[in-house]
Formats: C-alpha cells, sequence, structure tokens
C-alpha cells in the first residue's frame, strides 16, 4: 500500500510534540559536535540500548539487544515511571504477545535474592526489602544487571521469541499492567529468526487434520502408497457391518478421492484353484505398479490395478506372519513363526532358511545388509546378517516379553530399527544399541518413514475396552524427528480408532504432506492433510527516514495454507494496536512524516491454524534537510535563521540561485524590537561559495563565506564544527515547523 502526504499509516491529526523535534534536532548537533561527518551511518549492535513504554507509561531501557552471547550475556536493565505499590520481576521470558504472561522465565521468579538471571524490584517499605530484593527509587526508578543465555531452565530462545521484560511478582500473577517487553537476539540469530510471535500456537507449528474418510475397501488391513504410479493400494478382509458383499482382497483407490480403481479379489489357493481371498500384508512394490502381498494362509502373490487376479504361489509349512522383498527383485522373505525363508516369487522354493529361538515378524534393511527380527514374548529382537543369512547380534528388548506385540519397521535413512511394544516405541540404533524410548497414551500399532523430511509416523490405537480407566476408544497420530526423536508434529486424535477389530497401518507420501492411516474397527481410511502455521521467513527491521521521505516496510511468512497478511500500528509504545487500512501485501510502503516518529509496526500473518505476528519495529523520523539546487526563501522568525529548500543555511531573508550565490535580504526585526543584521553575502564568481548568517534575536547577524562549496550539497564540513552545529540545531527548528505546517495543511 502507498500512502499519501498527510495519509499515511497511523498519522493522527495532530503532530508530534516540539520536544521530541527539539530531541531529534540537538542529536544532530550532537554527532557534529563529536566529529562524526555528515551522512555517517550509526549503525545498531549488541551495545545500542532499546527502550519500551508501558501500558502506565513506565519506561524500560536494556543495554543489549542484538547479538548477545548464547552462552552468558550481562545486560543492563533500567527503568522508571513504574508505580510504588506493586513489586515487578525483571527477567528474560517467552514473549507470549499482548496481555499474555510472559513465561516461563530463565531462572524462574526470584524470591530467594541470589539469582543473577532475575531482579526482584518492590516498592520502598515492602517486607521483602533488603535480603530478597531491592527497592524502587525515587519515580519509580530502578538500574539493575541481570545474566542471560539463550537457553535453560524449559526456555530456548533459539525456538521462540524471547523479551527482557518486567512483570508483577507473585503476589500480583494476574496484573498485567507491569508487562513492558523489549525482545532480544541472540548471536546467530538474525533479527527475524524465530518465526514471529505465535498468537495462539506457536510459530511454525506443524499438525494434521482430517481431509477424508475412505470406505471403498472393506476393512482394511495394510497400506502402499506406490512409489511409481502414485496409487494406494490397499489390503482388505470383509467388514462384519457389510457381510453381504464380499470385500476381501486387494483394492487399488485413487488417492486424491477414495475412488475404487480396481479391485483384485482372486488368488491362486492350495490347489493352484483361483479363490477369493483377502489380502492381509503388502510386503513391497514392484517396479512401475503393483505390489507384492500375501494373503491367507500362506498365499505369496502379486498384482497391479486393472488385473482380473493375482499371480501367486502356495507355500508349505504353517501360516506366514510376515514378509517383506527379497535380497533380488525375484524373491521375497517370509516369516512363518520362528522360521524366516527367501524364497522364489515364481516358484515358492525356498532359497535360504533361518529358524530363530523365536520370533514372528521382522523388519528388513537390504541398504545394509540386515534384517531385525522380534521375539515379543522372549523379550528379545535378533539381528540377521542378509549376506551369510545368520544371526549376528541378539538384543533385550524392553517391556517385550508379555508386551502386545506391535510392530517392527526400519528407517532406510539411518538403518535404525522402530519396535512397538504396548504403549512404547523403542528406537535401536544400526548397532543394536537402544537410543530412545517414545511412550504415548495409546498402543503402538505401526511406522512409516519419511525420508525427504526425516520424520517418522506413528499410528497408535486405544485398546477399547472402555472399563479401563486408560482407554477412551480414541487413537492417536504422532510425529516424531528420526534424528532427535523430537515431536515433530502436534499429536492428532483419530476417534473411534480401536484395537478390538484388528491393527491399524499407514501411509506417508514423500514429504509428508499427506498420510493415509487405517481404521480396521470402522472400515475406513482417513486421509490427513499437513497444516503449519506461519513461520515469518523475513521480518521488518527498525528505520529511520527523513520527513517526507518514502519508506517500505517488508515482510514475509510461509505456512500451510498459505498464509494472508495484514500490517499494524501502534501510536502508543506497542500498547495498542489497529489495522493499517488497505495493508494487506508483503510490502507496506507510504511517506513518512514527522507525527510518525516513534510509531511502531508489525506484520500479522493468519491461516487456518493459527496466527503469527512480526516483532514489532520503530519507525523513527527526523527533519528534512532538503536537496534541491535552488534555495527557497529564507524565512526569518524570532531573529532565527532558517535553511533554504537546498539544505545549505541562509541568511535572514536571503535567496540560494542554483549556481550557489547568495545575495542579501532584507532585516527582520528581531523578538526583542532590536534589528538584525542581513547575514547573505555573496560567493565567489564560479558559483562554489556557500554562505552561513544568521541573527539570534535581537541580536546582530554574523556572515562567513567558504569557497568549499555547500554543506548540504555535498557533505563536507564548511565551517567550524562548533558553529556548524549551532547552524543545524538554528535551523532544524524552522524546518520542522515548516514541515508540521504542509502535514497539517494536507490534513
Amino acid at each position: 500500500m502507498t500512502s499519501t502526504p498527510g495519509t499515511a499509516p497511523g498519522t493522527p491529526p495532530g503532530g508530534q510534540s516540539r520536544l521530541r523535534r527539539r530531541a531529534g534536532t540537538a542529536a544532530v548537533a550532537a554527532l557534529l559536535l563529536a566529529g562524526i561527518p555528515v551522512g555517517a551511518a550509526v549503525s545498531a549492535d549488541a551495545g545500542t540500548p532499546k527502550t519500551a513504554t508501558g501500558p502506565q507509561g513506565q519506561k524500560l531501557t536494556v543495554s543489549a539487544t542484538t547479538g548477545l552471547d548464547p552462552a552468558e550475556q550481562k545486560v543492563r536493565v533500567q527503568g522508571e515511571g513504574y508505580g510504588l505499590t506493586t513489586g515487578i520481576y525483571v527477567a528474560l521470558c517467552k514473549d507470549n504477545g499482548d496481555n499474555r504472561v510472559p513465561s516461563p522465565c530463565l531462572g524462574g521468579a526470584d524470591m530467594s535474592g541470589g539469582s543473577k538471571t532475575s531482579q526482584w524490584i518492590v516498592p520502598p517499605g515492602d517486607p521483602y526489602e533488603g535480603d530478597l530484593a531491592q527497592a524502587f527509587g525515587p519515580g519509580g526508578t530502578f538500574d539493575v544487571e541481570i545474566e542471560i543465555a539463550r537457553k535453560g531452565d524449559g526456555l530456548d530462545c533459539a525456538e521462540v521469541a524471547c523479551s527482557v521484560v518486567t512483570r508483577a511478582d507473585h503476589r500480583a500473577a494476574g496484573d498485567r499492567t507491569q508487562d513492558v517487553r523489549i525482545p532480544v537476539v541472540f548471536a546467530g540469530q538474525d533479527p527475524g529468526d524465530g518465526g514471529g510471535e505465535g498468537v495462539d500456537v506457536p510459530a511454525g507449528t506443524v499438525s494434521y487434520k482430517s481431509a477424508a474418510d475412505f470406505t471403498t475397501a472393506g476393512k482394511p488391513l495394510d497400506l502402499l502408497l506406490h512409489p511409481d504410479s502414485k496409487k494406494l493400494y490397499v489390503g482388505a478382509d470383509n467388514l462384519p457391518d457389510t457381510a453381504d458383499v464380499d470385500e476381501r482382497g486387494l483394492h487399488v483407490l485413487n488417492p486424491e478421492n477414495g475412488t475404487s480403481e480396481s479391485w483384485i479379489s482372486q488368488a491362486p489357493g492350495s490347489t493352484g484353484a483361483l479363490r477369493a481371498s483377502a489380502a492381509a500384508r503388502i510386503a513391497g512394490p514392484l517396479p512401475g505398479d503393483g505390489v507384492v502381498y500375501n494373503y491367507p494362509l500362506r498365499g505369496v502373490g502379486s498384482a497391479k490395478s486393472g488385473d482380473e487376479a493375482a499371480t501367486g504361489v502356495w507355500l508349505a509349512g504353517s501360516t506366514i506372519t510376515d514378509i517383506a522383498p527379497g535380497t533380488t527383485p525375484d524373491t521375497v522373505l517370509v516369516a512363518q513363526g520362528a522360521t524366516l525363508s527367501e524364497i522364489e516369487r515364481a516358484t515358492g522354493t525356498a532359497t535360504r532358511t533361518l529358524t530363530l529361538p523365536g520370533g514372528t515378524q521382522f523388519a528388513a534393511d537390504p541398504g545394509r545388509g540386515a534384517l531385525w527380527y522380534t521375539d515379543f514374548t522372549a523379550g528379545k529382537l535378533h539381528r540377521v546378517d542378509l549376506a551369510s543369512f545368520t544371526v549376528s547380534g541378539s538384543f533385550d528388548l524392553p517391556g517385550g516379553s508379555g508386551g502386545m506385540a506391535g510392530f517392527t519397521e526400519t528407517d532406510p535413512a539411518t538403518g535404525a530399527v522402530w519396535v512397538g511394544v504396548g504403549r512404547s516405541v523403542l528406537v535401536f540404533d544400526a548397532a543394536g544399541t537402544l537410543v530412545k524410548t517414545l511412550v504415548g497414551k495409546d498402543l503402538a500399532r505401526d511406522a512409516a518413514f519419511d525420508t525427504a523430511s526425516g520424520r517418522a509416523y506413528v499410528v497408535r490405537q486405544d485398546g477399547g475396552d472402555l472399563s479401563d480407566p486408560a482407554n477412551d476408544n480414541n487413537g492417536t497420530l504422532t510425529v516424531y524427528g528420526t534424528e532427535d526423536f523430537a515431536v515433530a508434529a502436534k499429536d492428532l486424535s483419530l476417534p473411534g480408532n480401536h484395537s478390538q477389530a484388528g491393527a491399524a497401518s499407514l501411509a506417508v507420501e514423500p514429504g509428508g504432506a499427506t498420510v493415509f492411516v487405517t481404521s480396521p474397527a470402522e472400515g475406513k481410511i482417513t486421509k490427513l492433510v499437513r497444516q503449519v502455521s506461519p513461520l515469518v521467513t523475513r521480518a521488518p527491521a527498525d528505520l529511520t527516514a527523513k520527513e517526507g521521505e518514502e519508506v517500505t516496510l517488508g515482510a514475509e511468512a510461509e505456512g500451510t495454507p498459505e498464509p494472508t497478511v495484514r500490517w499494524q500500528v501502534s501510536t502508543d509504545g506497542a500498547q495498542t494496536w489497529k489495522d493499517v487500512e488497505g495493508a494487506t501485501a508483503s510490502a507496506l510502503t507510504f511517506t513518512a512524516r514527522t507525527a510518525q516518529d516513534g510509531y511502531r509496526y508489525r506484520a500479522e500473518f493468519r491461516n487456518d491454524v493459527g496466527t503469527t505476528r512480526t516483532a514489532a519495529v520503530t519507525l523513527t523520523v527526523t527533519a528534512a534537510t532538503g536537496g534541491g539546487d535552488t534555495g527557497g526563501n529564507g524565512d526569518a522568525s524570532n531573529g532565527v535563521g532558517s535553511t533554504g529548500s537546498d539544505g545549505s543555511t541562509g541568511g535572514d531573508g536571503g535567496t540560494q540561485s542554483s549556481g550557489g550565490s547568495t545575495t542579501g535580504g532584507s532585516d527582520s526585526t528581531g523578538g526583542s524590537g532590536s534589528t538584525g543584521t542581513s547575514g547573505g553575502s555573496t560567493g565567489t564568481a564560479d558559483g562554489s561559495g556557500s554562505t552561513v548568517g544568521g541573527g539570534v534575536a535581537g541580536g546582530t547577524g554574523t556572515a562567513a563565506t567558504s569557497g568549499g562549496g555547500s554543506l548540504a550539497a555535498t557533505g563536507a564540513t564548511v565551517m567550524s564544527v562548533t558553529l556548524a552545529a549551532a547552524g543545524l540545531v538554528g535551523a532544524g527548528v524552522l524546518v520542522h515547523r515548516r514541515a508540521r505546517r504542509r502535514t497539517e495543511g494536507a490534513l
């Protein structure tokens, strides 16, 4: 949005106070007196103090706010204008936004007096004044030092927005009038890092929601999303609720809407004749399209979309309890209880066989030449070397003995093996060392891995026995990082998904945008889609501009669904905010006015998952010094010289021509009634001269001529530092006054 003069975002009917303008002018003079060249940039760093105003006019200042040492940083915190009836804590805390308690805080709330990470300030005469707390000074002031770090006591400022804050002490915990917050950033973070300030959920929160239920595949037992054809293969049995329809077999669904594309219900039995058969477990994909699968009791079949029947073989021995791709494209690995075999798919001939001490299921890791065999009854996990087809190690399975068998799956990226036992998931590394136990509220029944995002998805089912207080009939989808095992998405409740009618299974689309979960008890497959609350990827920064200069603030965020943006402005130190009318683009452009000096701006991003705001930034507006070649008419006011529009200093009524020469003007009457002297004098013939002049109230103007060129045009100091500072201070006042008249006129 681009605004015109007089309609800049947040501009009030009146101008800013003269006191603030004079302070800005004095700052310019101070820079000159310190010997800083005109036009030199002053950058913000860790040592630059920052100030914020509280809801009751409190003023809080922090000595350092950016580039802080993550290990430890001492900062000085000063305050004034605090009430003398309420104690406060000073600390580094998670910034939860407006009207929300800053919490948790580094070091907690100091009530011992020994903490260096927080300070307790109390009214004079308070019972805790002394060893535990220090008293406010006159006018509600304090000056303390605290030691802060990026991480500690449950707070990690790399993950959440943090601020140095004041807040009411424990005796007035619900009082938000003492909340004053100044954001801080540690070294290694950009000012926009942290993703912004999450309002309802943390920025960048990943979650899943149900998008559709597919009920076109009977009682779903197993799933596979084909990597090439992208079709959803479902192994299914009959659903008791629809006993009049035979739904057994291999179903092929469109993953977008769940419509049936194919149904392979026939497979060879023990005699080789085709018969209706359920598809119990899918071993893996065939190249291009199709799958290899197990059908009860000892069938190994293969089929693809459009086939009228599966091809397959019937094995000798006991019932197949697990199946996976073999070490060659023409073989499969099959568990028949404690017997592991590799068989030829075309003939059913076993090429290799191994009998283990016990077990029923396994997970193959062909990339590392390993297979992991679980014996839940004995509480053991066996490692089989696929090259030699021998046991190469056995490991204890904590909780496995007598525990409810869940699943055994390997992470193709890391080689870790994940074993579901009861409500726990045991994670072993590729060497067989138990590295993590993940405990949930429901039974762990299946896992799938997305190597693109480094995520593991675990579907958990409720026990289904409502007489057990631990059961509620609802399952859970949990998501973890495969490197750090941290929760990578909000747990999602799966209503009605219990284990009484069979184990749930799941399939994950590469990248994790879509997850499919079966519910055998309900005869459905639930399609889940990923959502991400807005995460700020580019945040605005504090900005300094001159009066009348066009400025732009920019911000961007990512999220799913794509977030919308609106800009907001605060005219009272970030205590209250209002939307900037029509500002719904990533860039906010407007003309800066002195009335906006000190205004704060932020971008607010929203989608269906949540709302995230950027940290508030401050706009500082300084006086315009002009920039044209031709000087404007001088203006005498109370005997003080004014600045021409080209930025050079003229006399009491002098005018600057495009050549740079100056001609004297008429005298001006001083505020005391005496006559000021015209300060103009003639420059050199080549037009390079510049004149500074102007009388003070009631006194005589003086003229000084230099051949060095215009101060404003070249940025070079052409007079003594002291005289330049005085000239700019005197001239700057009138420039501000002129700017104010022009702004008010536009309104």
